[in-house]
């Protein structure tokens, strides 16, 4: 009989019900469903109700979304404005010039997001195109989009899951869950209902949308589709968080408003001072303000520092060729930056911290135990018993491997250098175990050839094998309740203690724990029934496996801590195997932890004092993850968080750096992250940590180099605009320098000579110093005055040399046209000279340059020969001098400024060894 049609009583929101607390005919009953399935008519009725099984997808960006975000920036606008004035003022060149930085500025940003904010398209793809349903009573073949709740869907080993479903019947059903909860193995379902309070990966009765049959077959019920699938919660998690703004783009955020505020209110009191002294010499209202504007335009683009984004975004782009030599692939250009800040990394264990490889590291048969070394699934390593190291396998362990052997359906394999494994990675584990012992499952197959099987149960706890050949036997393994009941020594009570405290012993270092035993079998029975497995079974011993720790990720951690940088582990797996493994990682020497159902009852007050102590978060849900980092964030942090599930996804879109697994990692928690880890391992991101503090230092250094040139050549027309002379026949202000010579020093000159410093080695002390405060100015008050006082000498320089040039060039007879051009061609090559002799200085803002070795960055070097090769054409080069009004200078002039300009070095030289020298007094 076929349900109601309007039988679905809640069906308005079936995901909201909590399906794994009910029975499956509970469940069946509520969803007005049965044995027989929806009807099609049904199947269509709710799918114009529910809509269809598919997340959706946020629009995207469009292009003049992304464009208006390059320019709405303070500095952008000045820019803007102030080619506008010079082009309505006939200044069509400078205008232009202007107008072509902005234009490059805005297509480096624009190429930069271009790629970015595809995670709710990746979870789309997660879903499956098929899917096996019964409706009407008939198996039929239906796409998945079309799923609806009460849908029956039947379920084989390789299906994805296309829906959130309870599972109905099954027989020996395993499901790959690790994309949603993070468990490193595959998880056994059962029919039987869940507690209440059960988080994800506990809930056996449940199979979610996204994951994986790995063996076994089920019949399940829909429960929930599209948005109403954990998939779709996800995804409305994606939506809720918050890209926030890196450390540094913050700060330079900040700086350019300052910059811009500066900028406005010393033009308009330049234009005040230069109106006034144009009336003063006569000249008419609307002349001097014409004049001045084109003063007040040089202004804002002398103070203005064009070639910054250019020497940032360039600077970034070379930290992310080192660090993908390093295995880290950047997807966000700032994240590189946001990398050297970092004070607390949130990482996934299973395939980060750990190998993702399950590994048998001990061997236990009565009244002896055996340590295993080696990791994953390459078979070599060696057996240590009872503390003595062993050439040969005593033979009750030879036994023990041997019926791992037998008793697996996992293959282990050799491809292209690389040991790979097909079937369960626990049974897997055993077999590279056995290998190591020099069992391989070639040998032990041919000897005793498999004739029937019976498959692991949930219910029962075991699985067992017949096998013919040089000796009939049973081999059987599982849970050591269910296996050593079965055997003869099942009354003796002291070897049921022993055996159950060593299990109790590797549990508790997060082992998974097997039970094996064999029992000889008649030669002429070739078929195995479950009755036949309840007894006479001779004990063989246990085995323990964990995924086992990376041993480069220990020295990962500990190089983290000495970098001031917190490691704590975020996981869908067990407490126990949580807390072993971060034990053996040495996460601090007091480890504690909290699980995901305890985090579900704090308030944000008690979760916020959590996180500062805590370091393991075990059987943790996507949910919980999102608080924890805006938690950690709320506490001033700079969270860097791993994950490679689904499951991860809006965590890693939340934290100030998300990093994604390259390999294990899924597609929804790559396009989710900034970073993506080639090698899925831990170790990489302490390097990239690594190399994110020195492409900050280095960009700290750039910054240093290119701020000066600014400052001191606003300092420079502001000295001009308020105290230099008219020109008496034409009654024009003379300037030091011209709006289009100033963008040539800002854009030419400083970005080739600021870019070399991008590729400066790491400083001493990268790793041993904490983070910097994500608080602190960008600019330390050295910094600052290091700024001021370099300002202040270039301009003492340039009004010198170019008073000097000017008035000695009227006594020669020189006419003042040409003499103001070799005058102001003299101030440009002085400045040109001062940025490379202050630019080597700039290598290390701190040590001299000996210290950090006069030749340890070649591209220093390629720098200054360029910037020679292009200033000698923008003396010389007739084009240039017609565009830039140049004038050729001496080789004795070139030697005047060159030798001035050198005064740079020795006073920098003296304010490093006196701050060396208050350093050590403190």
């Amino acid at each position: 009989m076929q349900p109601e049609q309007n039988g679905l009583s809640s069906a308005s929101n079936p995901a909201s019900k909590a399906w794994h607390t009910m029975d499956a005919a509970t469940v069946l009953q509520a969803l007005a469903s049965g044995e027989a399935g929806l009807s099609v008519d049904q199947a269509g009725e709710r799918l114009r109700l529910h809509g269809p099984n598919q997340i959706k997808r946020k629009p995207k960006d469009s292009v003049l979304q992304l464009l208006w975000r390059q320019i709405n920036n303070p500095l952008i606008w000045v820019l803007l404005a102030s080619a506008g004035l010079a082009m309505l003022l006939g200044k069509l060149t400078d205008g232009l010039v202007v107008l072509a930085v902005v234009a490059i500025n805005a297509v480096i940003g624009f190429i930069q997001e271009f790629k970015a904010g595809r995670a709710i398209e990746a979870l789309s793809s997660m879903v499956p195109q098929n899917a096996t349903v019964i409706r009407d009573g008939r198996n039929m073949m239906v796409p998945a989009v079309e799923l609806v709740p009460g849908d029956l869907v039947l379920l084989a080993a390789g299906d994805s899951v296309p829906a959130d479903m309870r599972i109905v019947s099954l027989k020996s059903l395993q499901v790959e869950e690790a994309a949603l909860t993070g468990e490193s193995v595959p998880v056994e379902k059962s029919v039987a209902p869940a507690e209440a309070g059960a988080v994800l990966g506990d809930r056996t009765c449940m199979v979610y949308s996204g994951t994986l049959v790995t063996s076994g077959t089920a019949t399940a019920v829909v429960t929930g589709t599209g948005m109403g699938t954990e998939l779709g919660r996800i995804s409305d998690m994606l939506e809720s968080t918050v890209d926030l703004e890196t450390p540094l783009t913050k700060k330079l955020g900040e700086v350019s408003t300052w910059i811009t505020i500066g900028i406005v209110l010393i033009s308009a009191v330049i234009l005040a001072i230069g109106v006034k002294r144009a009336l003063d010499m006569g000249i008419p209202l609307g002349a001097a303000l014409k004049d001045t504007l084109v003063f007040a335009i040089a202004l804002a683009v002398g103070a203005i520092p064009e070639g910054l984004p250019a020497v940032v975004t360039i600077a970034l782009a070379i930290g992310v060729q080192r660090m993908a030599r390093r295995n880290a692939i950047i997807r966000r250009l700032p994240a590189v930056e946001t990398l050297g800040s970092t004070t607390v990394i949130c990482s996934d264990k299973t395939g980060t911290l750990t190998c993702n490889e399950m590994t048998v590291t001990e061997l236990v048969t009565p009244g002896h135990v055996c340590r295993v070394s080696g990791a994953g699934y390459d078979p070599k390593g060696d057996f240590t018993v009872d503390g003595g190291t062993v050439a040969r396998l005593p033979e009750a362990f030879d036994r023990l491997l041997t019926a791992a052997v037998l008793c697996n359906d996992a293959t282990l394999a050799q491809e292209n250098g690389q040991w790979t494994i097909t079937g369960d990675p626990t049974e897997a584990a055993l077999l590279v175990a056995a290998a190591k012992g020099g069992i391989t499952s070639e040998q032990v197959t041919s000897r005793f050839p498999r004739l029937d099987a019976i498959p692991f149960a949930s219910e029962n706890q075991y699985m067992a094998t017949l096998h013919g050949g040089e000796g009939p036997m049973v081999a059987i393994k599982g849970a050591l309740e269910a296996v050593f009941h079965r055997c003869r020594q099942a009354n003796d009570d002291d070897l049921h203690r022993q055996m159950t405290a060593e299990m109790e012993r590797m549990g508790a270092d997060g082992m998974r724990v097997l039970a094996l035993a064999t029992k000889p079998w008649p030669a002429e029975k070739d078929h195995l029934a479950e009755e036949a497995v309840d007894g006479e079974f001779d004990f063989l011993g246990l085995i323990g496996m964990i995924d086992p720790p990376r041993a480069e990720a220990v020295e990962a951690i500990d190089a983290c801590h000495r970098a001031g940088i917190e490691v704590k582990m975020i996981t869908g797996d067990h407490r126990i195997t949580a807390q072993a493994i971060g034990t053996r990682l040495h996460l601090a020497p007091e480890i504690r932890s909290v699980t995901g159902a305890e985090l579900a009852d704090m308030d944000e007050e008690t979760l916020g004092a959590t996180v500062r102590t805590t370091h393991i978060f075990a059987r943790v849900a996507p949910e919980h993850k999102l608080r924890l980092v805006r938690a950690l964030q709320a506490d001033n942090h700079v969270v860097a968080m791993t994950g490679d599930g689904v499951n991860d996804a809006p965590s890693l879109k939340q934290a100030n750096i998300g990093v994604a697994m390259g390999i294990t990692g899924t597609a929804v928690s790559k396009e989710s992250a900034d970073i993506v880890l080639a090698d899925d391992n831990f170790a990489s991101i302490g390097a990239a940590v690594e190399e994110g503090r020195r492409v900050y230092d280095n960009l700290i250094k750039s910054l240093a180099f290119l701020l000066p040139t600014n400052l001191g050549l606003a300092l420079i027309l502001i000295y001009g605009i308020m105290f230099f002379p008219f020109d008496p026949a034409t009654k024009v202000l003379l300037l030091p320098m011209l709006p289009t010579q100033l963008l040539w020093i800002n854009l030419v000159a400083s970005v080739a000579l600021a870019l070399p410093l991008a590729f400066e080695v790491k400083e001493p002390d990268v790793m041993i110093r904490p983070p910097r405060n994500p608080a602190a100015p960008l600019f330390n008050s050295f910094v600052v005055f290091r700024v001021v006082a370099v300002s202040v000498l270039m301009t003492w320089g340039t009004i010198a040399l170019f008073n000097m040039e000017y008035g000695q060039a009227l006594a020669a007879g020189i006419s003042p046209e040409l003499a103001l051009a070799k005058a102001q061609t003299i101030a440009v090559t002085f400045v040109i000279f001062f940025q490379i002799f202050y630019m080597i200085h700039c290598r290390s803002l701190k040590d001299n340059i000996l210290t950090i070795g006069m030749f340890s960055n070649p591209t220093i070097f390629w720098g200054i020969g360029v910037i020679l090769a292009l200033q000698a054409l923008f003396i010389y080069l007739p084009f240039f001098q017609q565009v830039f009004r140049t004038e050729p200078l001496s080789f004795a002039d070139i030697g005047l400024t060159a030798a001035a300009s050198f005064l740079i070095f020795p006073a920098v030289s003296l304010e490093k060894w006196i701050r060396t020298l208050a350093g050590r007094s403190k």
